[in-house]
């Protein structure tokens, strides 16, 4: 009896060692307001990254999705042939995150709603979610674009760091040249 408890043992470690381990569960969680992506994986922070998202006129959706489809190379139908490399697609309509050539831009918000990163961190994060697979991959979207005109001359821009003293309605006037 003994010998076969112990057999028995010994089989069911064997099978336990030959199962596939469990895939990594990957986190990206994309601020608005700041501007940076952060990316867990198994609650462990791996990398941090500035982003830019939607500008004025073209939000970035907040929420959690999954990814729905990956693609190396994409180009987009809908703007112009505009290079996408390495896309993780997470909504129906189209919004993904990819990597840009505009990486000047990078912290500010700039896109037509997409998430974009500088190309060599895509292509990592690209990596890591094709290893992990679309299944063990959350992608969260928090914050807001903020934007803010220019007194008077029609041009918006972002506002990372707002101060009420500074940049609001409690700012003194801007002191004019005689």
């Amino acid at each position: 009896m003994r010998g076969r408890l112990t057999s028995a043992a010994l089989l069911a470690g064997l099978v336990a060692l030959a199962a596939p381990a469990a895939a990594a569960e990957v986190v990206i969680t994309v601020d608005k307001s700041a501007q940076r992506m952060t990316v867990t994986v198994d609650g462990e922070a791996r990398h941090a990254w500035p982003v830019s998202t939607g500008a004025s006129g073209y939000a970035t959706p907040t929420g959690s999705f999954k990814p729905l489809r990956l693609a190396r190379s994409h180009f987009s139908r809908e703007w112009d042939n505009a290079p996408m490399p390495h896309s993780i697609f997470f909504t129906e309509a189209g919004h993904a995150i990819h990597g840009t050539g505009a990486v000047g831009r990078l912290g500010s918000p700039a896109s037509k709603g997409c998430v974009r990163l500088a190309g060599s961190h895509a292509a990592t994060l690209f990596r890591l979610v094709g290893t992990a697979g679309p299944a063990n991959t959350r992608v969260e979207i928090v914050g807001t674009e903020a934007f803010f005109e220019a007194s008077g001359t029609g041009r918006f821009g972002a506002i990372t760091r707002f101060d009420p003293l500074r940049d609001g309605i409690m700012a003194p006037e801007p002191r004019r040249r005689p």
